[in-house]
């Protein structure tokens, strides 16, 4: 059967299982099911399918591709049976370890699994034919590289040897046989128990050593002529009977039918059925969920924290892009986290849209204004939108502080952290923690399956960005205590995360404790506003269960200097406290509140002004003014040749609390929260390998059927008649083909061409409009549009 007709022949509901499941067959829709069928077979759309089956699936792919033309179902259960009987041999302490893996994958009953394979590849497409018949895909064999570690066919494994070189060979091993030296050489080795059990030890522990995999070698002068006879080594002995085939210089391959027979009829060994049993520590699930809240609610606050910071001190842009060593370590010492975890927010907050470069020529790291949407909404749907933006981003802040192939540092948010596969591994790994609820799996046991979910996909970029996807889905909150969370479930199959996490966070509370030590106590998470008042007044002095607050002279200047009024910070601090203000903290922010602002800084370069013109004096006569180079322009007025931000510092480092002034001598206030810059669009979750949208999929199998239908009732260009082209005047022309057009029924005209020939054509006329006449033109079996004035006549047929 071919493959073409075999897709044509599949119903509706499998073409929409198909492209589902392949949606690159539909990127675009082809124009009809022969398209599909050819763009199926492409060696990019068969590897990328192959890449998502697991080791049993692809081992029947491999076990067919292995296979001369078709097999018979039978013959491939009795092949995959032997394999998984093989394995139970082998692995006899294993499987008394797990008795049920021992009944189920160890060849008792490979009925089910194969069944279950079978089906799996009859819906993408990779296998067809009846039952008595079945083989693979067009292209299948091309893409697979040595099968399950088997090398090529005879035939193809001594292609570049000399037809000379082929008849010595096939003279020595098969005498007496009749065709080419290939053929012969062929026919010998498919039964080559003989040749191998003439060959020494030494040379049948080399032929032992390639016969699992891979089948090739390096031996030096591999193309060297030798004979059964005059072989003094082993590999000489293998090369003189055709065991092993050079393919190079130095290179040898074990034909695929000597390598079939030393593996004594299996294609596979070690060969699982089931994937293998995850082995870890088992969490009960309220605490591992109540865990994974905490750590969610801890993972949003940081990013918040990470926000607000950037908004007062920016870091800069590197010119490399990027952010600089010395900027991560400050912000992992402000956020109180390990420097892996620093660059996890930093990057989450920038792949979600919260932080961007901006700030002109130079750039500054700074928030976006899609910031302050994100922080008024509840505090669920903002770790909903940081943990989507985690599991669907293809950057990989686990690579920040290695190097690159040219040994240069991977600073946090430098392009060169995006790796497209880390998507797939991070959804890959939680699928592998969803299918042992209350489990939490070791590292090797969450790699094991893996390697056993998607075979293809294996190498030591893989396992590293699994361990990645482990550490960083505990400190977002998507897991707890190593177990997948209720919401983290929810999240990986789009659910609503939302309303399982919220019940789990904890209530915010709006009151603080305050201390006669200056210190504030917040016996629990604050509230999103009390939280950055408490951030802007005071100082955190440490942080866990309770988050301790320490006010300053300087962090009730900063307050001060935003704009707040010392009687306003004292009423809120009133407002918000549980305890009375002690009298200490009351008189720290009158007599801040008192000293600040008397001094006022403008630019002269810059000035100081003051209404006190005793204060000035002081000023002028304390040596630690000389650097600024002050000059008394009025009793009340002092000029610098400093910056005034650089006069505000040098005063406040002297002890005094000068405010900056405009031109128009009005207070400069320092809104911390006032600078934004305009960001890139947020991450956006990306459709699964099988997650097309039924519509879509619906959509384009009826778009595929319409389109087969016409194209097979595609008729063949038919000879116009003989004889004179038909030729009349205009008028009875038109009055004829709009006859047509009335009775459906076809014409004979004579029409000029672009170069002035006259040709005639046979037309079916549908419409006639704009000095146009559109129409089936069985000459040409396509439809086209005939100018009417280029028209000479019409005849009937």
């Amino acid at each position: 059967m071919e493959f073409t007709e075999w897709i044509r022949g599949r119903t509706d509901e499998q073409l929409r299982a198909l492209v589902s499941a392949r949606p690159e067959l539909i990127t675009p829709v082809p124009a009809h099911l022969e398209g599909l069928a050819s763009r199926a077979g492409s060696p990019s759309a068969i590897a990328r399918v192959l890449d998502r089956l697991d080791r049993f699936t692809l081992a029947v792919v491999e076990t067919l591709a292995v296979q001369d033309g078709p097999t018979p179902r039978e013959r491939l259960r009795e092949l995959v049976t032997a394999a998984l009987a093989g394995d139970e041999a082998e692995s006899g302490a294993r499987d008394a370890k797990s008795g049920t893996r021992g009944t189920e994958s160890g060849g008792r009953d490979a009925e089910p699994a194969l069944s279950a394979a079978l089906d799996r590849l009859f819906e993408l497409a990779l296998v067809y034919g009846p039952d008595d018949a079945l083989d693979l895909g067009p292209g299948v064999r091309k893409v697979l590289e040595d099968p399950a570690g088997l090398g090529p066919r005879a035939v193809d494994a001594f292609r570049h040897h000399a037809p000379e070189q082929l008849d010595e060979m096939a003279d020595e091993v098969a005498p007496g046989t009749e065709g080419s030296g290939k053929e012969r050489l062929a026919a010998a080795l498919a039964e080559p128990a003989a040749l191998v059990g003439s060959v020494s030890p030494e040379a049948r522990g080399a032929l032992d050593q390639l016969a699992w995999g891979p089948p090739t070698g390096r031996v030096p002068n591999a193309r060297r002529e030798v004979s059964v006879a005059s072989a003094r080594s082993p590999i000489e002995e293998l090369l003189a009977r055709g065991l092993l085939a050079a393919t190079g210089e130095e290179s040898v391959t074990l034909p695929r039918e000597v390598g079939l027979y030393l593996r004594g009829g299996r294609v596979h060994r070690g060969l699982l059925a089931l994937p293998p049993p995850l082995e870890g520590t088992a969490r009960d699930r309220k605490l591992a969920d109540r865990t994974a809240a905490g750590q969610a609610f801890a993972f949003v606050r940081s990013v918040e924290e990470l926000c607000e910071r950037w908004s007062v001190e920016p870091p800069g842009v590197l010119r490399t892009g990027g952010l600089g060593v010395r900027d991560l370590k400050r912000t992992t010492s402000e956020l109180d986290l390990p420097e892996w975890a620093a660059a996890l927010v930093i990057e989450v907050a920038h792949a979600a849209g919260l932080i961007a470069a901006g700030g002109g020529v130079d750039g500054e790291w700074l928030p976006t204004s899609g910031y302050d949407l994100w922080r008024v909404r509840a505090t669920a749907d903002r770790w909903v939108t940081l943990a989507a933006t985690w599991l669907h981003m293809d950057r990989v802040p686990g690579l920040v502080g290695d190097r690159d192939e040219r040994d240069r540092p991977l600073n946090a948010l430098h392009t060169d952290l995006r790796r497209s596969s880390a998507p797939g591994v991070r959804a890959a790994t939680l699928g592998v923690l969803a299918a042992a609820p209350g489990l939490a799996p070791t590292r090797d046991s969450v790699l094991e399956r893996l390697a056993w979910e998607q075979p293809r996909r294996r190498g030591p970029l893989r396992e590293q960005l699994t361990e990645f996807a482990l550490r960083e889905a505990e400190q977002v909150g998507v897991t707890g205590l190593g177990a997948l969370s209720g919401h983290g479930r929810a999240l990986l199959e789009g659910g609503e995360p939302a309303e399982v996490l919220a019940p789990l966070l904890p209530d915010p509370v709006d009151h603080v404790l305050l201390q006669a030590d200056l210190t504030a106590v917040a016996p629990g998470p604050l509230t999103s506003e009390l939280n950055r008042w408490m951030t802007l007044t005071a100082d955190v002095e440490s942080k866990g269960g309770a988050t301790v607050y320490r006010f300053s002279e300087s962090s009730i200047r900063r307050a001060l200097d935003a704009g707040h009024g010392g009687e306003e910070l004292v009423s809120m601090l009133s407002r918000h406290s549980a305890t009375p203000v002690p009298q200490a903290l009351s008189y720290l922010v009158t007599d801040v509140a008192r000293r600040h602002g008397r001094i006022r800084v403008g630019t002269a370069s810059a000035y100081i002004r003051c209404d006190d013109p005793a204060l000035l004096d002081q000023i002028t006569a304390d040596r630690r003014s000389a650097a600024l180079r002050l000059r008394r322009l009025a009793p009340t007025v002092i000029a610098s040749r400093s910056s005034r931000a650089a006069l505000v510092d040098s005063l406040r480092a002297m002890g005094y609390a000068p405010v900056a002034e405009s031109l128009d001598g009005d207070v400069i206030i320092s809104q911390l929260d006032s600078r934004r810059t305009e960001g890139l669009a947020p991450v956006r979750a990306v459709a699964s390998p099988n997650g097309l949208d039924p519509e879509v999929a619906t959509a384009a199998v009826r778009a595929l059927r319409a389109g087969d239908a016409a194209h097979l009732a595609r008729r063949e260009p038919v000879d116009a008649p003989g004889g004179q082209v038909p030729r009349g005047p205009a008028t009875a022309t038109i009055s004829a083909l709009q006859e047509a057009i009335k009775q459906g029924v076809r014409v004979w005209i004579g029409y000029l061409d672009s170069q002035g020939n006259a040709t005639s054509r046979i037309l079916e006329p549908a419409r006639m409009e704009g000095g146009y006449l559109t129409a089936y033109d069985e000459t040409r079996a396509a439809v086209h549009r005939f100018a009417l004035h280029r028209i000479t006549g019409v005849a009937g047929l």
